[in-house]
């Protein structure tokens, strides 16, 4: 049975029932009403998504790009998509290979500190860290709250470790813009080791970005502007905290050991599998998500709900025996965490023809419910929509977000192109919790939240997929926003 939920309408999304001002375009047929219905049931019913999650986090675990395990993980998916029937094809591309070492750090001196006494910091290497000398860094800490007081702290970097010190916003979080929150802290992660290595800072390290404090560290990559890394960390939140308390009492002082390094790029290869169209069998709508994870945990939120979710949308298709007009497409994408290579890899071979994309979903945003669609589609193709929201409202997943720019790391550049992209809009307020910590485990996944995912993408690939036309594509100025 399937139960209808009553869900407030958040800021910046459209209900369903905005979607029904004339002019409307001709409703579907009842058959394609019928199907729809029979996808998302099929779906919200099987478990066979979360059967493989399980398999891919209990038996393989961390699947960092470039590591045997993102190997075993690519082997182990390929079979089971090649278990349903659909047509398995693997994809090379060259992937980062970073290996995170031993990392440890402690407070050595600060104003107040008993004699002989110490303090044991948790700490994570961010992703293209480099090492420190082996012996360690000793040196003081200055903490900065952003980019601009890092300037005015300029005459003091050098040679130091630098401390940016700033929130994560769980209200924003909790208002339903995570992924605002996220961005807004993120910068200091993503930009702010190389803006501090070009003031000649000997580390940088980051407050980690989530909104529960476990003393968790978060890691995450970081970005290098043709420069020589430098070792860079995230601190778990009440660390950053101490610290900067600290340091408004006097100097602080830092011994940071770090022995990350970075091996030649790998081989590794996406997973694609076809579910063949009827009529137009070379015109493709993509379900995607990402294979690797970072490797402190066994990557069940991110991303193995995503690639296995995107999974479950073949093994519906399958279970109903349903091929639609066009090839429905599983991508399972090489290497997000450390800069979608392998999505570069898929975009190189297919941008000669890419009208044969019609659209692109990845699913990237963790283990929430489904709440309803994140559409990045011409304004004209909004209400084309409204038969899959109305086939998804009995799961209570009938918001549609229009969006302009990225949905999906993987899926940028196809958007880019103009290919309409899509997510499944989840529940994301509690995401960050344990987003690149050593917490993102199974138990983190609720198997109903998962299937009502799945439901989702599989009930809007087969609409997309079945529609006589593909969708407009996306105007140049809403494509690059």
């Amino acid at each position: 049975m399937i139960l209808a939920l009553t869900l407030p309408v958040m800021a910046g999304f459209l209900p369903l029932t905005c979607l029904a001002d004339p002019p409307s375009p001709p409703a579907p047929g009842p058959v394609m009403a019928t199907d729809l219905a029979r996808v998302r049931d099929a779906a919200v019913t099987s478990d066979w998504a979360y059967r493989r999650l399980a398999e891919l986090t209990d038996r393989i675990g961390p699947r960092l790009s470039g590591s045997p395990g993102q190997s075993a993980a690519i082997t182990q998916v390929a079979a089971a998509l090649r278990g349903l029937g659909a047509r398995v094809t693997l994809q090379p591309a060259k992937v980062p290979h970073w290996i995170r070492g031993e990392e440890r750090a402690e407070l050595t001196d600060y104003a107040g500190r008993p004699a002989g006494l110490t303090q044991r910091l948790h700490l994570t290497a961010l992703g293209g860290s480099s090492a420190t000398p082996a012996a360690g860094l000793q040196t003081r800490v200055i903490v900065v709250h952003d980019f601009a007081e890092l300037q005015a702290h300029a005459n003091d970097v050098r040679g130091h470790i630098v401390l940016f010190e700033v929130h994560f916003d769980q209200l924003w979080a909790e208002s339903g813009h995570a992924g605002n929150a996220y961005g807004s802290a993120g910068e200091y992660r993503f930009r702010g080791p190389a803006a501090a290595a070009k003031l000649g800072a000997a580390a940088a390290l980051v407050r980690s970005i989530g909104g529960a404090d476990y003393r968790l560290p978060h890691t995450g990559l970081t970005r290098w502007e043709n420069q020589t890394p430098i070792p860079a960390a995230a601190l778990a939140a009440e660390d950053a905290d101490l610290i900067a308390r600290l340091a408004a009492q006097g100097p602080v002082t830092m011994s940071l050991v770090l022995t990350s390094r970075t091996l030649p790029d790998a081989d590794s290869f996406n997973v694609i599998a076809d579910w063949p169209g009827r009529e137009h069998p070379d015109e493709v709508v993509i379900v995607s998500g990402h294979l690797d994870s970072w490797d402190l945990a066994t990557g069940a939120t991110d991303d193995g709900v995503g690639v296995m979710g995107a999974a479950g949308v073949i093994e519906t298709l399958r279970k109903l025996n349903l091929h639609p007009r066009r090839t429905v497409r599983f991508v399972g994408w090489a290497s997000e965490e450390t800069g979608s290579q392998g999505a570069q890899a898929y975009f190189e071979s297919v941008k000669g023809t890419l009208r044969t994309q019609c659209a692109a979903i990845e699913s990237d945003d963790g283990a929430g419910r489904a709440l309803g669609i994140a559409a990045a589609v011409s304004k004209d193709s909004r209400d084309m929509l409204k038969p899959v929201l109305e086939a998804l409202a009995p799961i209570g997943a009938s918001i549609l977000k229009p969006q302009e720019g990225e949905v999906g790391a993987d899926i940028a550049a196809l958007q880019e192109s103009g290919v309409p992209g899509f997510a499944p809009l989840v529940d994301s307020r509690h995401y960050f919790d344990y987003h690149h910590t050593a917490a993102d485990t199974l138990d983190k996944v609720d198997p109903n939240n998962l299937k009502t995912q799945v439901a989702t993408m599989a009930t809007l690939a087969y609409f997309l997929a079945e529609r006589k036309d593909c969708l407009p594509r996306i105007p140049a100025e809403s494509a690059a926003h």
